[in-house]
């Protein structure tokens, strides 16, 4: 397998490729009976196999989606017919996107794939295989996520195909943004499902969460600071003749500030102001509401407590 690609095409992967291979895999491993060992688990992993499907624009192909195939592990081969039905489907619902390749689970690429590799070039000549290997890595920063292509070299004499790794982007729109945030923030806890625990979550998670959330704005707005204050520094320097004048840059920069907000005026400060003493007034009703449910429980139980001792002395209750 060579080092890297020479293609020269540019892969862009969508968040969603890689939630549902995880999730295949994820459901294979669980459904194994017997369920594998700890130290059995990187030996006998299962692998699991599917088709990604996208678009390419020239020389950029963006992987979007991908769906599961059936796999023959005496013959190394896909249930070809399984596969064309799904591939009908989705063309039904996704009529602009094509099988752009496979995918499976697995430390590396292996002599074996080539076969399942091969079987799929004649839906696409130049087929893409996405591998995601499923062990834990505490010190990778980098996605467990490669990317391999086809080419044809010439060893010992002979032709043959042969992986190569090539690099990809992450990309992503709005709708993947949301949702992938979403299952990152969901932490159930021991002894109740994820829905469960999202509707009980106590105030101290709800502090950490919020804490959590506050904590990446302020980054972000630290961030933002901070090149803003780059780009004051150098049209300073621009101004006094440091460094030479760049038409481009200032048109940029022109434009730039265009889209910010003026936010001087008295229009705006009067819409701030009755949005800061709307969410003030949200936040009283919210802490009155809550005082008066427990006010509302410490008078249920006095008055418990008051007409076990009114059936023995005669006293009468509170409320």
């Amino acid at each position: 397998m060579a080092s890297s690609s020479s293609s020269g095409l540019t892969f862009k992967l969508h968040p969603l490729v890689i939630v549902n291979i995880s999730d295949h895999y994820t459901r294979v491993k669980s459904q194994m009976n017997p369920p594998i060992a700890a130290h059995h688990r990187s030996a006998t992993s299962p692998r699991v196999y599917g088709c990604v499907i996208g678009i390419q624009r020239g020389r950029t192909v963006e992987i979007f989606n991908s769906f599961e195939l059936l796999y023959d592990p005496s013959t190394h081969s896909l249930d070809r017919s399984f596969l064309e039905k799904k591939q009908e489907l989705y063309k039904k619902v996704f009529p602009h996107f094509y099988i752009l390749g496979w995918y499976s689970t697995g430390n590396d690429a292996q002599e074996s794939d080539m076969h399942i590799h091969k079987a799929l070039m004649d839906i696409n000549e130049s087929p893409v295989y996405v591998l995601l290997n499923p062990s834990i890595n505490h010190a990778q920063k980098d996605l467990p996520v490669s990317i391999y292509e086809s080419e044809l070299h010439v060893i010992d004499g002979i032709p043959q195909l042969i992986f190569v790794r090539s690099s990809y982007t992450i990309e992503t729109v709005e709708a993947e943004r949301i949702s992938v945030d979403h299952v990152a923030h969901l932490k159930p806890s021991d002894g109740g499902s994820a829905a469960t625990q999202c509707e009980c979550f106590s105030v101290d998670s709800c502090h950490i969460y919020l804490a959590a959330h506050l904590t990446g704005i302020h980054s972000a707005i630290k961030m933002l600071h901070s090149r803003i204050k780059v780009l004051h520094h150098y049209l300073l320097a621009m101004q006094k003749g440091d460094v030479p004048c760049d038409n481009s840059l200032l048109r940029q920069v022109s434009s730039l500030l265009r889209r910010l907000p003026a936010i001087e005026s008295g229009k705006f400060q009067d819409d701030f102001l009755m949005e800061y003493n709307d969410t003030l007034l949200i936040t009283y009703l919210a802490m009155m509401t809550n005082c008066s449910s427990a006010m509302n429980e410490l008078v249920d139980k006095f008055n418990t407590a008051y007409d076990r001792h009114s059936r023995r002395g005669g006293r009468t209750a509170f409320m």
